[in-house]
């Protein structure tokens, strides 16, 4: 299970327990498709692309008559989850921003960020309130074809053309003292994890896994607590999605408190969401991505953000399972 995977009527506690960590971090789940109405017009545009609309764009052509008529592309956000979308000041910054500039130079038209509930971001596209989701959003066969964790149709579903792949990776102090590289190189040592999440799951499962080698897990109210007791040695690791564990690396103590090690696990993709009914704006999305990654401003945004392992080679379109 990756970020922002899950259904609405878990959300609260599942995203509260995951972007406390992004809060921290940054200094500053969700319904899977319609049931929690449309929450994207809760705060104004924030921020997103600064280019201006230019016809000769090489991909201009491409994109649906209103779209160029209007010389923006709307798009919904739930901006609190660093580094993929977060608000600096008025701006909303992050990956998925940056994602966009490189396809807004393609299209030639402004990308306009909007920051909401992220329960209502699926909606908003139904309403036509947004022209597409940038947020980090789980592409998975439900969320396509409109149905519910029991398989109850409940919308039409969206399209996604996806862009980002992740999973969770394993954080461990600077320079990796314990030569830690997968999580079967736990076994006999502890771990710490913020409890109450899916991190803490995965830890609980490999316990299981290491039998009489004992795995000791110490659980925090907190990721940043948690991280706290890797940086003094109380702990081997931590566990968190890929971006947001590449960022605490990053950021950390000037990037000398943590490192990220081993493969991602339950890797999934993130996906641009479009309504059904667009599917010529779909197009354009998907071959505006393929043009950056060609280009290199696609992997350009990816390094600024210290989540080049996220990269996907070429724009899929729902691909998520």
């Amino acid at each position: 299970m990756t970020a922002r995977s899950t259904r609405c009527t878990t959300a609260a506690k599942t995203r509260t327990s995951r972007l406390a960590a992004v809060a921290a971090i940054a200094v500053a789940g969700s319904m899977l498709l319609t049931a929690c109405g449309d929450q994207t017009n809760s705060q104004k545009p924030e921020g997103g692309s600064s280019s201006a609309v230019a016809s000769n764009a090489p991909l201009f052509s491409k994109l649906p008559a209103d779209i160029q008529k209007a010389g923006k592309i709307k798009v919904g956000t739930d901006a609190s989850y660093a580094p993929m979308e977060f608000t600096q000041g008025e701006k909303i910054v992050g990956v998925d921003p940056d994602i966009a500039e490189a396809l807004s130079k393609q299209l030639g038209v402004k990308f306009e960020f909007t920051s909401g509930t992220f329960d209502g971001l699926i909606t908003s596209i139904y309403t036509g309130r947004q022209d597409l989701i940038m947020s980090s959003m789980t592409d998975n066969k439900k969320r396509q074809e409109g149905l519910d964790d029991s398989g109850k149709k409940i919308g039409k579903g969206i399209d996604f053309v996806d862009y980002f792949s992740s999973g969770v990776s394993l954080l461990v102090k600077k320079g990796n003292p314990q030569h830690i590289n997968s999580l079967d190189d736990l076994c006999g040592k502890t771990v710490a994890v913020q409890r109450g999440t899916i991190y803490e799951d995965t830890f609980k499962a490999q316990a299981t896994k290491c039998g009489d080698k004992k795995l000791t897990i110490q659980a925090f109210d907190t990721d940043a607590e948690a991280q706290t007791r890797v940086k003094a040695g109380g702990a081997v690791a931590d566990l968190n999605d890929y971006p947001v564990a590449s960022y605490i690396a990053k950021t950390s103590g000037g990037g000398n408190d943590f490192e990220v090690t081993g493969n991602q696990s339950d890797v999934g993709l993130f996906g641009i969401g479009v309504s059904k009914d667009k599917t010529q704006l779909r197009d354009a999305i998907k071959e505006a991505l393929d043009a950056a990654i060609k280009d290199g401003s696609y992997g350009q945004a990816l390094k600024q953000w210290n989540v080049e392992g996220s990269a996907v080679k070429q724009a899929t379109v729902n691909a998520g399972q």
